[in-house]
């Protein structure tokens, strides 16, 4: 499994939106997303530093590797 980087919130939501994943809405601190073909919504923090547990999470969740998420940004 290749090693994440350390990346932000809004790194997050750029590489998520070029894989297909649309912004519903920012709240206070974090941001929503959702894509036709998931039943999950995905809430992404919108801070400097998204921690490593968190973003594997996020990339699980999304139906994505880590190595197809790396790509994406």
């Amino acid at each position: 499994m290749p090693a994440l980087p350390v990346v932000s919130g809004r790194e997050v939501v750029k590489a998520l939106e070029g894989l297909g994943w649309t912004l519903v809405r920012p709240s206070s601190s974090h941001i929503i997303m959702t894509h036709p073909d998931h039943i999950v919504t995905l809430s992404i923090p919108d801070h400097k530093e998204v921690h490593n547990g968190t973003l594997r999470g996020l990339i699980r969740s999304a139906g994505l590797t880590a190595a197809e998420f790396i790509a994406a940004l």
